[in-house]
């Protein structure tokens, strides 16, 4: 997904089983954090990262959501698991990975997405927009700061 591109609205179930659409976040910036699949030590640790640091993105006018394709039951126990309470983890669930497979980050060949953060601005264009490693953890950190230059 380029910088400057315009992303479709689309709808997802939470891991409370409710329905959230991109549009809903009209208005905040959207942190979309991509993670290959739950119950994994470095997703984990990236969805831990968001909800600690949730309040900071917010006071940045920004909503974080942890993306991939597992299943909203899945999602809903392994944030239980973690003490997930603020972060909204949506499913890329069914049809599978399709929104991964829009934004262009779905891995065919091993059925996830990439490990990625692309932020939306308040309408909906893509702003930033980086694909890590499978086995390296996103720094927050330039996140937060490219969030307080933008």
């Amino acid at each position: 997904m380029k910088v400057g591109t315009k992303v479709e609205d689309y709808t997802f179930k939470t891991q409370y089983d409710k329905e959230i659409k991109l549009s809903d976040f009209k208005g905040k910036k959207v942190l979309l954090s991509f993670h290959p699949l739950a119950w994994t030590g470095i997703c984990a640790n990236q969805m831990s990262v968001l909800e600690n640091n949730y309040d900071k993105l917010k006071e940045l006018n920004t909503v974080p959501l942890g993306l991939s394709i597992d299943s909203i039951y899945t999602k809903k126990a392994w944030g239980e698991h973690l003490g997930i309470e603020k972060l909204l983890m949506p499913a890329d669930f069914w049809p599978h990975g399709d929104f991964a497979q829009k934004m262009g980050i779905f891995r065919e060949e091993d059925g996830f997405s990439e490990r990625a953060n692309i932020i939306l601005d308040e309408e909906g264009k893509v702003i930033f927009a980086k694909v890590y490693e499978i086995s390296d953890l996103p720094d927050l950190n330039e996140i937060l700061d490219f969030l307080k230059d933008n």
